[in-house]
């Protein structure tokens, strides 16, 4: 593995076709700054806490029976016998749920426990509690249900049929988004070269290397505790407490050092099962998915079948774009409804199209549940617009680099919600900075001597991706406190899944007192403690969370200086933070510390504990148009890709990925890279090997992922285009890092084959039809 960092562009470094513009950067004394990151150590040593290696005292082990049946009413459960097996506890079923046994993130339609019906293989129908894990395995299997077979559908347009048998009882739509900008049908009619295809992904599988696991017990003072390894600790601690039916005060989720999610561990898995055990026995509860477990009852990537359509003039300017998504979420809603929406938000990528029609539909089937997993849908629309770009391109003879050039976002641009763009739109310096590297790779392939079967392609891919949910209120809180030794303190309820969420937020507060990120105490991801910062998803943290951050302290800043203003009788505009002190900006040598400020503002009664808090500026889509402002800020790449294939076994190797991200500004830029590294391996597993197939993808013998011998040299480059309503300029970089890898994979593959693939993943079955489509 060959990874190079390249140091951060500020656009106002970037020498674009026409201008050259020069200013000065603030000062930073953390921004910008490759601090440690955050529990790093404890992670290297193998001292980190995971929920698994948590145990207590008589904890009980929690076993789930999973249905194996596709789509079946349950007659009756016989739990009688599995009651008499030594060391069983208990045997839980829907009935013994004392509250709502309704489940889910945005629609509750899933059961902790099966109650009317099955819907998919996997769903759970009892649990077991015993003493050990073996009394909990014999116990399991002598569990009796009883099941009355249903008709079943899998396939998500055959599911939108009349007729069709009914997943749930309002029927198996979950939702559409429509967009609608123009006149497409008139414009198509005046474009020059267009062109149509359809695209299709299958199911993925998240493959974090931690299952999911988690335990719970109740303290003395009768509060529910749950350590869990979760994206969201103020969500679930909301559907504990809906499943149990009590105040949400009396559940209390901490979240575990977490072994990373990428959007399954959005979905609440052993939550409920340890909360319901724990609370009803009164004894510590403890469950640990095994990795079947795992692939079979955790939610999935979605499948998507994309027919496209794109219209370009003479000079490679797109003209009109008409998409229809199908999308398949499976048996449950889980973050479904987002995909819908954010696939069609991005199915135009960062182009400027005045003429626009977007259908996305996504429907139930019996297939697994389908949820959040890194990017919500973009992964799968980027693999469809970036091939129909280089079609394009090659239909007019242009490069794939120049008709990316001609038509990407700009300040001023409208996107295809009606939204103008009016700051941090680093597209045109992604490709830019990728530029020298694409002509470099081209003008390599034709020198490059290979054997006569191994074949050279370069390759493209280009995103944009809105930073939040879309079209809704997206808040995050966080406190900071002082207190009355001088410490300060930062409260956020961000989970940090690995991602470097607690780093940046810690950077990010030590900039505005000017001290020491270490010199702050941070809490973090616990209900009792924390306020809700939102979930960690959509590549939210650092921009949300991190105007919360920056609110609070900023506050508490502002009581800092007015106190010590009064005790130095010195104006406080002319007063500074430094080190734990106050002082003149004249002065150095007299100053005052936060200590003796403290103990001055709490004789007056006046509040060291600040609240922060930010919702960004976005207002809901149309629902005929799909016209409004969904995010408040975007981020965007460009990925450059130089792969070898193989025409005589179908292998492709992946040889070099140039990868260019405007993040607005880097926090901790080797935290960026970081991401963009994770960011291309992940998606060179989603471009050629990775594809979940239900029923007989069970582990991961059946499930390929990159390994070490598959990471190509990486070049990262950090575009710094800063957005003015971040924190110091940041916007997010986690989903971003992945989106554009695939689509220049299977561009690049093109290019060494002269036959295009539009299927994910281009695994070996599929290339080798492309070779064996080539050599005739």
């Amino acid at each position: 593995m060959d990874v190079t960092e390249a140091p951060a562009q500020s656009l106002s470094a970037v020498i674009s076709r026409s201008t050259i513009s020069i200013m000065l950067e603030p000062s930073f004394r953390h921004i910008g700054t490759n601090i440690p990151r955050t529990g790093s150590a404890e992670r290297a040593l193998g001292t980190a806490a995971f929920s698994a290696d948590l145990e207590m005292p008589s904890a009980l082990t929690l076993l789930v029976l999973r249905s194996n049946r596709h789509h079946a009413q349950i007659l009756e459960i016989d739990t009688s016998r599995a009651e008499k097996v030594p060391g069983c506890v208990r045997v839980f079923t829907a009935r013994d749920i004392p509250g709502r046994n309704r489940l889910g993130i945005i629609n509750k339609d899933q059961r902790l426990l099966a109650d009317d019906k099955v819907r998919c293989v996997g769903d759970p129908v009892a649990l077991i509690a015993a003493e050990t894990p073996d009394a909990a395995e014999r116990a399991l299997a002598e569990i009796r249900v009883e099941y009355k077979d249903l008709p079943s559908v899998f396939d998500p347009e055959e599911a939108l049929r009349p007729g069709a048998p009914e997943i749930h009882e309002d029927g198996n739509l979950l939702g559409s988004r429509f967009v609608l900008r123009g006149n497409p049908d008139e414009a198509f009619k005046h474009c020059e070269v267009v062109v149509e295809q359809v695209y299709t992904t299958g199911f993925v599988e998240h493959t974090y290397l931690e299952p999911d696991s988690g335990i719970a017990y109740v303290d003395e003072d009768g509060v529910l505790v749950i350590h869990a390894s979760t994206q969201n600790p103020h969500y679930d601690q909301k559907d504990v407490a809906d499943l149990l039916g009590i105040e949400e005060d009396k559940v209390r989720i901490i979240q575990s050092a977490t072994g990373g999610g990428f959007g399954s561990k959005l979905d609440m898995n052993v939550q409920g099962f340890v909360g319901l055990a724990a609370f009803l026995l009164q004894r510590p509860a403890r469950m640990v998915y095994t990795r079947e477990e795992a692939f079979l009852a955790t939610a999935k990537r979605h499948p998507l079948k994309i027919w496209f359509k794109s219209g370009a003039t003479r000079d490679g300017r797109l003209l009109a774009v008409d998409v229809s998504i199908i999308g398949d979420t499976g048996a449950y809603a889980s973050y479904g409804l987002a995909v819908v929406s954010r696939a069609a938000v991005h199915a135009t990528g960062p182009y400027e199209v005045p003429n626009v029609r977007i259908e996305s539909r996504f429907s139930y089937t019996n297939n697994p549940m389908a949820g959040a997993m890194r990017g919500f849908g973009v992964p799968q629309v980027a693999l469809a617009h970036e091939s129909q770009m280089d079609m394009l391109a090659e239909r007019l003879g242009l490069s794939p680099f120049e008709i990316r050039l001609r038509n990407c976002y700009r300040i001023g641009s409208t996107t295809a919600t009606g939204q103008e763009l009016q700051a941090s739109v680093g597209i045109g310096a992604a490709l830019e900075a990728i530029g020298p590297h694409y002509h470099e790779a081209i003008a390599a392939k034709e020198e490059v001597k290979h054997k006569p079967y191994v074949r050279r392609g370069v390759g493209i891919g280009a995103m944009m991706y809105g930073i939040g949910n879309t079209g809704m209120r997206n808040p995050s809180s966080a406190q900071m406190k002082l207190d009355l030794n001088g410490n300060v303190s930062l409260f956020t309820g961000a989970a940090d899944i690995g991602q470097g969420s607690s780093t940046v937020l810690l950077q990010i507060a030590a900039e505005e007192l000017n001290i020491d990120p270490d010199d702050i105490s941070l809490i973090v991801a616990d209900t009792m403690l924390t306020t809700s910062a939102g979930a960690t998803s959509a590549s939210r943290q650092t921009y949300i969370s991190g105007n919360a951050v920056l609110d609070a302290a900023k506050k508490l800043k502002d009581v800092i200086l007015t106190q010590a203003a009064t005790i130095l009788k010195t104006d406080k505009a002319q007063l500074v933070l430094e080190n734990g002190w106050v002082h003149s900006k004249t002065n150095v040598v007299d100053g005052v510390s936060f200590k003796r400020i403290a103990e001055r503002a709490h004789k007056a009664g006046l509040p060291l504990n600040w609240q922060g808090y930010f919702d960004p500026d976005t207002t809901p889509l149309d629902p005929e148009t799909g016209h409004g402002r969904p995010y408040s800020t975007y981020a965007f790449a460009t990925h450059l890709v130089e792969v070898e294939v193989d025409t005589l076994t179908g292998e492709v190797r992946v040889l070099k990925v140039v990868a260019a991200h405007d993040v607005g500004k880097a926090i901790n830029p080797r935290n960026v890279h970081g991401q963009i590294y994770s960011g291309v391996v992940m998606g060179i597993g989603f471009a050629l090997m990775e594809e979940f197939f239900p029923g007989r993808t069970e582990s991961m013998k059946d499930y390929h992922i990159p390994c070490a011998a598959d990471v190509p040299q990486i070049m990262s480059i950090i575009i710094e285009d800063p957005e003015p309503t971040g924190p110091f300029g940041a916007k997010g970089v986690g989903e971003p890092a992945l989106i554009p890898t695939a689509p220049a994979i299977l561009n690049a593959i093109k290019d060494a084959l002269g036959v295009r693939i539009y299927s994910l993943p281009a695994n070996l079955e599929r290339v080798m039809k492309a070779c064996l489509v080539a050599q005739t």
